[in-house]
């Protein structure tokens, strides 16, 4: 189990953030919400970087338990490797076992996330930004050293913002992710609230939110089916 401690910096008028320290740990979904502004970005950025205090804010970033590698996946993601789909897939499962069954799993997994598919022989810096975010999904989910996943706003991706979320929280990774959205807010099991560049407070998702989640699964359903068909051409009568 991989433990994450954060030990208490300060906000943008440098008041103390109101704990000593909290501590996140794997097997869980921490949703970071907020306003624009609030600081959401800036304490993904101090876990990446596993925060000394010398930072912004101040913060120490501290992580013990299993060996770990953290995973970032940011707003704005492209290639600029020359290699084909195939050719990225088999060097990111060099470790592994290195087969086309492998690489046919991979690919699979991606494409269930994005709309138009990815091929094999597609170039990497043609990819669209959904495609490039739906292939680095399935990379950290194949990756066995990715214990902290740090996702921001997964659902401006243009991809399946469910099925990424699902995926990765079927791994029992310790799962960070920035959102607005009502829906992948509750799917935190625990939300981080952010102030004026702090965190407020750590709220345990209540039995009341999670029949909220069903509801709101509900109606992204419904709005996916639009999206779909409208993508499609088809007209809504």
């Amino acid at each position: 189990m991989i433990k994450l401690r954060i030990s208490r910096g300060f906000d943008k008028s440098n008041t103390p953030e109101p704990f000593d320290s909290i501590v996140l740990s794997s097997g869980n979904v921490y949703s970071i919400i907020g306003k624009t502004g609030s600081g959401k970005t800036q304490l993904i950025e101090d876990i990446e970087s596993i925060a000394d205090g010398d930072g912004i804010t101040k913060r120490t970033i501290q992580v013990s338990g299993d060996p770990f590698n953290i995973a970032h996946l940011s707003q704005n993601m492209n290639f600029v490797l020359d290699l084909t789909v195939r050719d990225f897939i088999k060097l990111r499962l060099k470790s592994m076992k290195d087969s086309q069954e492998a690489i046919n799993d991979f690919l699979k997994t991606a494409n269930e996330l994005c709309g138009e598919k990815i091929l094999e022989s597609d170039l990497l810096t043609q990819l669209s930004g959904g495609q490039s975010r739906s292939l680095m999904i399935a990379d950290i989910a194949y990756n066995p050293n990715a214990g902290i996943i740090l996702i921001d706003e997964i659902e401006n991706a243009g991809i399946d913002k469910v099925k990424a979320l699902s995926l990765l929280i079927q791994h029992k990774k310790l799962i960070i992710v920035i959102t607005h959205d009502p829906l992948l807010a509750l799917y935190g099991n625990k939300r981080i609230l952010m102030q004026n560049g702090a965190i407020h407070k750590l709220i345990d998702r209540s039995d009341h939110e999670l029949q909220m989640v069903n509801v709101l699964y509900k109606q992204h359903l419904e709005f996916e089916a639009i999206r779909d068909n409208l993508r499609k051409g088809y007209s809504l009568i």
